[in-house]
């Protein structure tokens, strides 16, 4: 396996970190508790999934297990680090394709075997500012809603990234993030050689809500064409009617153009919410649009997209022509335990023609502060026979632990 330089650099200071622990430690008693006095992280997610597509793949099962096991030191003079390895595993007994080297008559299930260094990366605070130096999972809103960069945290091997981030929160109200990518390592266990540069501002000072402003400017070495920039205003908030009635509301804009040696096409990205919650439960209509043209269309390579457009997962990636979500969401609790239900009704942007719909369903017990068991299903019924969309079922098992 290949590291990259940020990488490497970060993994060799905090092993000369840990070799001159002897030394520094008997003239500095806090480098030394800094080091040894940190905090062990561990997690494990056993999870089973199903997939039922009406074409001439074999239906899917996976056992897998994922496992982490990490480590953050104290805080010395505002310097900190943190190291995670990840382990995923097939648990046996399923037949399924994991598109590194599963059997390909089988439906996708992409979970392949993998043990790496997910994190490792130094880190200082200070002054209102905070410092990343190396391998780190990178997001700009709240879990799972990750739309432009996350981790791709409900895949076993979660997306993290070799890079320098910085993050400043000088000004009231105001929080100004800057990264440099350097690699990306997918949920299938490879690396893509990225020179990249993420920008995010919010600002929470506005009455009305978050005002969010963005410019992503993402550079493949190896695959040009796939380069792009991103610039975007998203406003979101919310306003109480009464004690148990709050209104809440979403509209956002962002345009894709070509950056680097790409030459993609210009498309919009356009998102418009409105819901409300009443006494723990949320209910929203939502309208989203990724422009396409039929040769190029708005995309979210870095996003967590499972969480967007169908847990089915048939557009991760936009369709050329573009895609129109009109979708509905209710979430509340019953009994203690979570439950989400959505829907989707799904329109290319060019021709307008049908591309199916789905209904996405998800059950999820917290217990005992460290335990959560759940079950989720996803049913998309396809569209228009011309997209080369088709009927696909899934349903998954999981349970979790997290110390």
């Amino acid at each position: 396996m290949k590291y990259s330089p940020i990488f490497k650099l970060s993994a060799l200071a905090t092993i000369l970190a840990g070799l001159t622990v002897p030394t520094i430690s008997m003239a500095d008693d806090a480098f030394y508790e800094a080091l040894t006095g940190g905090k062990v992280s561990f997690s494990a997610r056993a999870r089973y999934e199903s997939v039922n597509q009406d074409n001439a793949l074999k239906d899917a099962d996976a056992y897998t297990l994922r496992s982490t096991l990490g480590y953050k030191t104290g805080a010395f003079h505002g310097f900190s680090a943190f190291a995670e390895v990840e382990d995923v595993q097939d648990l046996g007994g399923g037949d399924f394709n994991n598109k590194v080297d599963g059997d390909a008559a089988y439906s996708v299930v992409a979970d392949p075997d993998d043990t790496e260094v997910n994190q490792a990366y130094l880190q200082y605070n200070g002054t209102d500012t905070e410092f990343k130096f190396g391998r780190q999972e990178l997001t700009y809103r709240g879990a799972p809603f990750h739309r432009f960069v996350g981790n791709v945290l409900w895949r076993q091997n979660h997306q993290s990234f070799d890079a320098f981030s910085v993050s400043n929160t000088s000004f009231d109200g105001l929080t100004a993030s800057y990264a440099y990518l350097n690699k990306v390592h997918t949920i299938l266990g490879g690396t893509v050689d990225m020179d990249s540069h993420l920008v995010n501002l919010q600002y929470t000072g506005l009455p009305i809500g978050k005002l969010e402003g963005y410019g992503y400017f993402l550079e493949y070495e190896d695959a040009p064409a796939n380069s792009s920039q991103t610039l975007g205003l998203r406003l979101s908030g919310g306003q109480k009617v009464n004690d148990d009635l709050k209104v809440i509301y979403t509209a956002e804009y962002a345009n894709q153009s070509d950056y680097a040696d790409s030459t993609i096409e210009d498309q919009n990205y356009y998102l418009a919410e409105l819901g409300g919650k009443y006494k723990g439960w949320l209910a929203k209509f939502s309208y989203e649009v990724q422009e396409g043209d039929g040769s190029s269309s708005f995309k979210t390579p870095l996003g967590t997209n499972h969480a967007f457009q169908g847990w089915a997962d048939t557009f991760l990636s936009t369709p050329s022509a573009g895609l129109e979500d009109m979708y509905f969401t209710v979430a509340g609790k019953v009994l203690g335990a979570k439950v989400v239900a959505v829907y989707h009704d799904f329109e290319t942007d060019e021709g307008g023609v049908d591309a199916g719909d789905e209904l996405d369903l998800l059950v999820a017990k917290k217990f005992m502060k460290h335990y959560t068991v759940g079950l989720k299903y996803a049913d998309y019924d396809a569209g228009d026979a011309s997209l080369g969309k088709v009927d696909t079922e899934k349903f998954w098992v999981f349970g979790q632990v997290t110390f």
